[in-house]
């Protein structure tokens, strides 16, 4: 990960922002916007990836369509409440510690890293898919200061997942990774098809960790 900083929540991604930015909501003064950043894979796909950020941090910065952005942050969570009184989802999205525009020649050598630190508190959920690539789901709660939590679904593949299948709730594992988008459907109310967007950690790297080993949650 880029720099010294300590924590268990980190997140560096490099991209170009889609859309213009949208207001979010305001508290204690300051204003936080939402935008959608484009994130290259090694192959032709792109990740999607929702960004939250203060108007503090890009005060004087051009930020619109195009602009190709560093993003140092966190990956938090949130629980939005459905307006039916049907089920709450989950929400995603990394929360900008720092920003700066980089050039469309800069090379990056990852442009998606991601490093949790925190527990699992759900059982891991092992699974073959139909051509036969082992993947295992899990749940992972990162603390946060003030008594707050993150809850981030993640995936680890092949031998990250059967390693999985020993985890237990309460197990605390440390992780690197990447932040990833897919899309996926869903039959609404009405029967009708509604397309989605999925946001996960892909692991590439994961070790159990001591439970009593102090944890670092300041950046």
């Amino acid at each position: 990960m880029a720099g010294n900083i300590l924590g268990n929540n980190m997140v560096n991604v490099t991209g170009k922002i889609v859309n213009d930015l949208e207001f979010s909501h305001e508290l204690y003064g300051e204003q936080f916007y939402n935008f959608i950043l484009e994130v290259p894979r090694l192959s032709d796909v792109k990740d999607m990836l929702p960004i939250t950020i203060s108007n503090r941090l890009f005060e004087g910065i051009n930020l619109g369509p195009g602009t190709r952005v560093k993003i140092d942050g966190q990956l938090r969570s949130y629980n939005r409440q459905s307006p039916n009184g049907g089920k709450n989802r989950l929400i995603l999205t990394i929360f900008a510690r720092d920003i700066m525009v980089v050039s469309d020649d800069e090379y990056i050598k990852n442009p998606n890293e991601i490093f949790l630190d925190g527990f699992i508190c759900k059982d891991p959920v092992y699974r073959t898919t139909p051509f036969g690539r082992e993947i295992s789901d899990l749940l992972i709660a990162v603390n946060r200061p003030y008594s707050k939590s993150d809850y981030i679904p993640v995936i680890a593949w092949g031998r990250n997942a059967r390693f999985c299948e020993k985890l237990k709730v309460g197990d605390r594992i440390k992780l690197w990774g990447r932040v990833q988008s897919r899309e996926y459907q869903k039959r609404g109310e009405n029967n009708e098809i509604i397309t989605r967007t999925a946001y996960e950690v892909s692991i590439t790297k994961m070790e159990k960790a001591n439970k009593d080993e102090l944890i670092s949650t300041e950046q």
